[in-house]
C-alpha cells in the first residue's frame, strides 16, 4: 500500500466481468497454442496466419492484463482505454478469421495421413478458437460507449468501425497478393490505390487516437475524420463498380471460375474475395458516416 492509502494491485482487473473475460482469453489462447504445438500442427501461409493470430493475441492480452493488474498502464504514453478496446475488436476479428480459415484448410472430412489423433486435435483447436471469440467480443461489449457516458473515440461505434474497416482492407490486400492480374489495367490499379489510401488514413486515425495525440493536431480531428469518411464512401463506391467489370467481364477476365483453378491459389477466387469485401467496406464506411453525423447532431443539440 502506498502513502496515499491506495493499493499497488488493481483487484478490479481480476474480480470484475472484464477481468474474467481477459482470464478466459488467456486460458483459451494458451490451450490453443498447446494443442497446435502438441498434435494439430500447421503449415503453409494459412496455417502461419492462424498460429500468428493465436500467439499475437495471447501475448498482447497477457501484457494488457499484467499492466492493468499492476496499474503500470498509467506510465505508458498512450490512451489506455482506446488501446484496449481497439485491440479487443481487432482480436475478435482475427479469431473469427482464424476459426474459419483453419478448418477449411486443415480439417478434412476423414482422418488425415498423419492419423486420426491429429484430426481430433484439429477439431479441438477449431472449437477452442471459436469459443475464444466470445470473451474478446464480451470485452468489446463491456468497454464500448454507453449512453450518457464519456469514453474514448475508439469505444464508440465509429471508432470500432475504423478497426473493422482496416481489417477488411487487410483481407483485400491478402487476396491481391495471390493475384497480380490487377497490374494489367489502369482501372484495377486505381482500385488498389483506393484500397491503400483509405487503409493508410484509417490506420492513421486509429493510431492518433490510441496515442492520445488528437488534441495536439492543428485541425479539428472529428471534422477531418467525417470528411475523410465521406470521400472513402465515394471512392469505395467507384471501386465496387469498376473492380467487377475488369475482373469478371468476359472482355477483360473470366465470368466463371476455371475448372483447373487450384484451391487456395486461384486468381479468380482472389478477385471474388476482393469484390465481396470491397462492398463490405463500402457499407462499413457508409454506416460510419451516418453514425458520425448522428454523433455530431446529438452533440450540437445538447450544447
Amino acid at each position: 500500500m502506498d502513502h496515499q492509502g491506495g493499493h499497488y494491485l488493481n483487484k478490479a482487473a481480476v474480480l470484475s466481468p472484464l477481468g474474467a473475460a481477459r482470464m478466459c482469453q488467456l486460458f483459451m489462447g494458451c490451450s490453443i497454442m498447446a494443442l497446435v504445438s502438441h498434435g494439430a500442427g500447421f503449415s503453409d501461409s494459412y496455417g502461419v496466419y492462424c498460429m500468428f493470430t493465436w500467439c499475437f493475441c495471447f501475448a498482447v492480452t497477457l501484457v494488457v492484463f499484467a499492466l492493468d493488474v499492476t496499474r503500470l498502464h498509467s506510465c505508458m504514453p498512450i490512451s489506455w482505454d482506446n488501446f484496449t478496446v481497439a485491440f479487443a475488436m481487432l482480436a475478435t476479428l482475427m479469431y473469427i478469421t482464424a476459426t474459419v480459415v483453419y478448418p477449411v484448410y486443415f480439417l478434412e472430412s476423414e482422418c488425415p495421413a498423419e492419423g486420426c489423433d491429429v484430426w481430433g486435435y484439429r477439431i479441438a483447436v477449431t472449437a477452442c478458437s471459436g469459443l475464444c471469440c466470445f470473451p474478446y467480443g464480451a470485452e468489446v461489449i463491456l468497454t464500448r460507449a454507453k449512453p450518457g457516458a464519456v469514453v474514448g473515440y475508439m469505444a464508440t461505434v465509429s471508432g470500432l468501425l475504423k478497426v473493422v474497416q482496416g481489417f477488411v482492407a487487410c483481407i483485400i490486400f491478402g487476396a491481391l497478393a495471390n493475384d497480380e492480374g490487377y497490374t494489367e489495367y489502369v482501372a484495377t490499379q486505381y482500385c488498389v490505390v483506393v484500397y491503400s489510401l483509405c487503409f493508410i488514413l484509417t490506420v492513421a486515425a486509429v493510431a492518433l487516437t490510441v496515442s492520445g495525440r488528437t488534441a495536439a493536431l492543428p485541425f479539428p480531428f472529428d471534422r477531418v475524420v467525417v470528411v475523410y469518411t465521406f470521400f472513402a464512401v465515394i471512392l469505395y463506391l467507384s471501386t465496387a463498380l469498376v473492380w467487377p467489370i475488369f475482373s469478371f467481364d468476359e472482355k477483360y477476365g473470366a465470368s466463371a471460375r476455371p475448372e483447373d483453378c487450384p484451391r487456395g491459389a486461384c486468381a479468380w477466387d482472389s478477385k471474388l474475395v476482393v469484390a465481396v469485401f470491397t462492398n463490405v467496406n463500402m457499407i462499413l464506411y457508409f454506416i460510419d458516416l451516418v453514425y458520425s453525423q448522428r454523433i455530431r447532431f446529438v452533440s450540437q443539440s445538447v450544447v
